[in-house]
């Protein structure tokens, strides 16, 4: 009852914040819920100075949420599967070089630039973690949030080439550093020799598993909802590709976020072809729906989380210095793929810098932090990844649409958008 109780308050507060932002502030809805939860965290440290056994109390009630288990055993299913639904396979085709090599090569030389950067930057402010720990930080906070930047995109104005681009690699980088991240946590908390035989197999098995296990669930569903013509039971077939399909990843270790992408690219464009067009609009509106008020519970309680976390000055300016390293190893980890695989002439300088500014972070990163095991560096990188979520949803969305905007109308003529 107390965890009913809990998501009852979640939501209220939600919709209230919801409200107010549709009727008064209107920013896109996930920058408000976060910044307003961000400002209701804050309000509740400020009230422990005058009434500490309220916050105790909150942070009592948060703690009965395994964030890290809420994120990606239960929302990241429903959200990528929601997001990928309505990625355009035509589109991901005409762009699929630049989506893989930014996905692929883009996420790996991203976490290790960022490691690299992370283990001196901490040793300048007088800290020491080991390197291998500095390679889990740069896994987790490489891969751009889907959730974040679709929520964000939406209402951004930008051309079909950009947005496919932004989305698609955020949907599969997301995916892949998943499975970084899952390889160097074995690796860490691993016994015995872990040789580089041994990584690649546990890479390609979670990479190339969960593709596979994606197609197997999209088709089979596709199969499914071609023979019938009910919406109620073909929602309800796609609920169980969702939920069936992510708990037998988990169970095969297979990487369940691509295989959610997977079947929804495929549900979202063969099994469109295989319904009714009543089935279409209630199956399109249902996961819209379902999308948004995930979503919303979600930046809801990453800025509520706030008050859980165990903040140090130290680790604040490191976080804050991350957050604007991380831009530049952002652009870098773009622009060498492009440079490299002969399309940045193609996407030109301007693609470049919106994707770079357009790379959120968001609650993925901070469930990542959260399932590390408790040890002595546990509170810095999450308090870190923390800072550089906060930083990259409140600056870099909040601005994302004047920094397009801007670009722009600088990008010189002829040059792809």
């Amino acid at each position: 009852m107390e965890i009913f109780a809990l998501f009852s308050v979640l939501i209220s507060l939600a919709a209230f914040f919801s409200y107010i932002n549709v009727r008064f502030i209107k920013l896109p809805s996930g920058i408000s819920l976060m910044l307003m939860g961000t400002i209701a965290s804050l309000a509740i440290v400020a009230i422990s100075h005058f009434s500490p056994p309220f916050t105790e109390m909150v942070k009592e009630k948060l703690a009965l949420i395994d964030f890290s288990e809420f994120i990606l055993g239960i929302l990241l299913s429903f959200l990528l599967f929601a997001g990928s639904l309505h990625v355009q396979a035509k589109d991901l085709r005409k762009s699929a070089k630049s989506i893989l090599s930014f996905a692929v090569v883009g996420t790996v030389i991203s976490t290790f630039v960022v490691a690299g950067g992370f283990y001196y930057l901490v040793q300048i402010f007088h800290q020491q973690i080991p390197f291998l720990y500095c390679l889990l930080f740069g896994a987790l906070i490489a891969p751009t949030d889907p959730i974040a930047v679709m929520g964000i995109l939406k209402k951004a104005n930008l051309s079909k080439e950009v947005e496919t681009n932004i989305v698609g690699e955020s949907l599969f980088n997301d995916g892949i550093g998943v499975v970084i991240f899952a390889t160097l946590l074995h690796i860490t908390i691993g016994s015995g020799n872990f040789g580089p035989a041994d990584i690649t197999l546990l890479f390609v098995k979670e990479a190339i598993g969960g593709i596979i296990m994606g197609i197997a669930i999209g088709f089979g569903g596709y199969t499914l909802i071609k023979s019938i013509d009910n919406f109620q039971t073909e929602i309800l077939i796609t609920l169980a590709m969702v939920m069936g399909g992510y708990t037998f990843c988990h169970a095969l270790h297979v990487s369940g976020p691509l295989a959610m992408v997977v079947a929804g690219i495929i549900t979202g464009n063969r099994g469109e072809r295989a319904m009714s067009d009543i089935t279409r609009d209630y199956l399109g509106k249902f996961w819209e729906v379902t999308d948004e008020i995930l979503n919303a519970i979600l930046f809801m309680l990453i800025g509520l989380e706030i008050v859980v976390v165990n903040f140090q000055s130290g680790y604040i300016l490191i976080g804050l210095v991350m957050a604007i390293v991380i831009i530049f190893i952002r652009f870098f980890a773009l622009f060498f793929p492009a440079l490299a695989f002969g399309f940045k002439k193609k996407l030109g300088m301007t693609t470049l810098k919106i994707m770079t500014w357009g790379g959120l972070r968001g609650g993925i990163s901070i469930a990542l932090a959260l399932s590390l095991p408790m040890n002595g560096y546990k509170d810095m990188i999450v308090s870190i990844t923390f800072v550089v979520v906060l930083f990259s949803i409140l600056v870099q969305g909040f601005s994302i649409g004047k920094v397009i905007t801007y670009l722009n109308r600088k990008k010189k003529p002829g040059e792809a958008e």
